[in-house]
């Protein structure tokens, strides 16, 4: 077991298809909305979302959104704050896991946005794409971070997002 793979896929799989599974999401907002990458990996391929991973046995919370926030976005979080947490019961229902996240706001950070090798894609949505989790939109609304989707693409498949490095960063969780 290394620091960067605690576990091995089949014991992955093994402890989080029978308890719940504690992830961090990582909510970056700005001028053009909230940041969302679209998963280039298993499970939920394809799906947008926001970046997130999990917590790892003894770690803290503000440790992990750092973890994750590098590996998938290449940014050194400097200050977050705790916007609540999301149950993803639509996880469950279709034969995954059962993940609860702890959702915090990225409020200050270093660094380029960059996005890793666990993202096809990334864009900054004011409205929210269609194919992603119905826990996180309702969220995402709730916290006043993003409107009605309407199920409106904000820009044309594969256009660049301003701000954001196209280089793909090499992951590992």
């Amino acid at each position: 077991m290394t620091d960067d793979h605690p576990l091995s896929e089949q014991e992955f799989s093994e402890i989080y298809r029978r308890v719940p599974r504690l992830t961090v999401e990582v909510v970056v907002s700005g001028a053009e909305g909230v940041l969302l990458t679209r998963r280039a990996i298993e499970p939920c391929r394809g799906i947008w979302h926001l970046p997130g991973g999990t917590v790892r046995f003894g770690e803290r919370l503000a440790d992990a959104v750092t973890r994750v926030a590098r590996r998938e976005l290449g940014i050194e979080v400097l200050e977050t704050r705790m916007l609540g947490c999301i149950e993803y019961p639509s996880h469950y229902e279709n034969g995954l896991d059962c993940p609860v996240g702890i959702a915090f706001l990225v409020t200050r950070h270093s660094g380029e946005l960059g996005v890793s090798a666990e993202a096809e894609d990334h864009g900054w949505f004011r409205r929210l794409p269609a194919g992603m989790h119905p826990e996180q939109i309702r969220f995402l609304e709730d916290a006043g971070l993003a409107e009605d989707p309407g199920w409106a693409e904000p820009r044309p498949e594969g256009a660049e997002s301003p701000g954001i490095d196209r280089r793909r960063m090499d992951s590992g969780d």
